[in-house]
Order: structure tokens, then sequence, then C-alpha cells
């Protein structure tokens, strides 16, 4: 939070440092719209003051002012950002942005009059995916894995603390470390700002960032020899052919793919001969719910042929 409160207006600053802690630890999105009221998003919903307090208004000004805060005033610094549509900052955070579009024979050039925000808070969860281990590890090899979630979900943080899992190793557990490779085209997992991780990914980690997934997996496999790949959000029949070719060469895969359930993502083309050629080992699945008035996360573990293990339900947060 320290690394995001300087880039906002000082009046949505002071609402933020007046949420009650325990919302403020929850919060998971700060939204600033031109002329449109803040927003903040806490466990997925919409927070709303409790003593009738009107959220202030983004003015154009402060969108400008903004912007400039975010490229260091100096928005030559941001012309990938602005063609790609979103920022990292330091601590991982990313910044979504959105506004009039350039175009030229049809492909994106730049976002140009940036009037929308979206700050997305990253909160690294050490230890999210401890329980996971026991069904993607055994006899001495991380088994190839594909988690499945809707957004926000959790399926990036969980991907995270697996990497950082396999490149530490558990040594309580007598899991060895191993050598990783991120593909991180978002720069969601490893959260790197100038080339240098924010997040903790273990000792043993290289990262590509803001690179095509496809070519990134190809990348990594001739350049760096991991042993195992992680890489966010599969989707593209490049991605899959990259999978494959990733498998040929011996190295233990570990991706998300945006879905609700395993039986709807099987479904779609690029991801079908994943399926049906049992790439995956284990499939985890993740979904909100609520329990006890408080937002969770339900985690259901199915394997190679999508039947679901026993005891495979729980709630992290």
């Amino acid at each position: 939070m320290n690394e995001i409160l300087p880039y906002l207006p000082e009046s949505f600053q002071q609402i933020i440092l007046r949420m009650p802690e325990k919302e403020r630890s929850m919060l998971e999105e700060i939204r600033c719209r031109t002329d449109r009221p803040l927003e903040l998003i806490v466990s997925g919903s919409q927070w709303v003051p409790g003593d009738n307090t009107r959220m202030p208004t983004f003015s154009r000004e402060q969108a400008r002012q903004l912007l400039q805060k975010i490229g260091k005033y100096s928005l030559y610094t941001l012309e990938e950002e602005l063609k790609r549509g979103y920022v990292t900052i330091q601590g991982g955070h990313r910044i979504g942005l959105a506004g009039r579009v350039i175009t030229e024979h049809g492909h994106v050039l730049r976002l140009r009059d940036v009037t929308f925000f979206n700050i997305r808070l990253a909160k690294q969860k050490i230890g999210a995916a401890l329980p996971l281990v026991p069904f993607l590890y055994s006899h001495r090899r991380w088994f190839n894995t594909l988690l499945i979630g809707a957004p926000q979900t959790g399926k990036t943080t969980m991907l995270r603390d697996l990497a950082r899992l396999v490149s530490e190793g558990i040594e309580e557990r007598y899991i060895a470390s191993r050598k990783t490779a991120i593909v991180d085209e978002r720069s969601e997992i490893a959260g790197c700002v100038n080339g240098v991780p924010q997040n903790r990914l273990g000792i043993r980690t290289d990262v590509m960032d803001a690179c095509p997934k496809a070519e990134g997996m190809m990348m990594m496999i001739r350049s760096m020899s991991p042993e195992v790949l992680i890489v966010d959000e599969i989707g593209g029949s490049d991605d899959t052919a990259a999978l494959f070719e990733a498998l040929n060469a011996g190295v233990t895969v570990m991706a998300t793919a945006h879905g609700f359930t395993f039986d709807q993502l099987s479904q779609r083309p690029s991801i079908r001969p994943l399926v049906n050629a049992q790439l995956f080992d284990r499939y985890v699945v993740l979904s909100r719910r609520n329990y006890s008035n408080q937002a969770g996360c339900r985690l259901t573990i199915l394997d190679q042929l999508g039947r679901k293990m026993s005891a495979t339900e729980g709630i992290w947060q």
C-alpha cells in the first residue's frame, strides 16, 4: 500500500487510510474513472464507507497527473505500456489503463487520452500453495499442473507460490529445489520492475518478463534449461504448441487458464488437445465461495482424467 498511495490524489489517500484495517487489508482494486467517483473493491465487492461519506470524483486533471506519475513525468518511457494497456510499478502492483486507442492497419499503436485506471494490488501469500503439495508432488517429481478459475479466484497468487516452493524446495518434506523458469507475459507473477522481480520467487528462478508466452517458453527452454516451467493464462493455439514442445523436452509445466469448471475449459478448441493428450497430471479448480460471511476460495483437485480426488476441498484466503 505504501508504494501505491503517493500516486493517488490526496482525497483518495484519505479515504483509503480511513478504511477499517480489516477491509484495507483485503483491498484488491482501486478504480479511478474520469468524472466518476472513486471505487474500491474489497474481496470482490464494491466497498462503501459506513459513515455515508461520499466518494470523491476523479477529475481530468487528476487523471493527467496520475499518468504523469506512472511515467515518472516522461510519457516516452510509457510507450510500450501504452500499447499493451498496463504498467507494473514498484511492489509488483499493476495499473490497468484504458481510454482512446490509436490504431494503424487494424493494430493498436498506443493508448491516447488515458481516462480509466485500475490499480490491482499485488499481495503475495507465502505458503498459499502448501496444501497442494501432497497432490502435486510424488516420487521426487512435480506433476504437470493446470490451475483453473475465473478472474480474482487466486490463480496467479497460487501459481506464484508454487513457483517459490519449486525453486526453494521444501526441506521438511525432503523436496529438493529445482531450476524454475517463469514466462511472465503480463508481469503479474514476478511483478518485475526494470527486469527485477518484486515478489519472492525462490533463489533458482529465472524470469522472462513482458514476453509473449509461446515465444517465451521456447526461449526459456533453449537458453535456461529449466526443470519446471511456469506460465500464466494459457489459451491460444500457439500456447498449446509450445506446451507440447516443453513436454517433449522433458520440462514440467505449471500453468493457469481462465474458466469456471474443468468441463467448460476442456471444450475450448485450444485446450482440448492438451486434455485429450492428458498433458496435465493434475487440475486445480479455484472458485469463490462465502463461508461465515468471509470471502474465500474453494480448491478442488482433479486427476489427469478430470476425476475428483479425495479430500481435496478447502478454503484459503
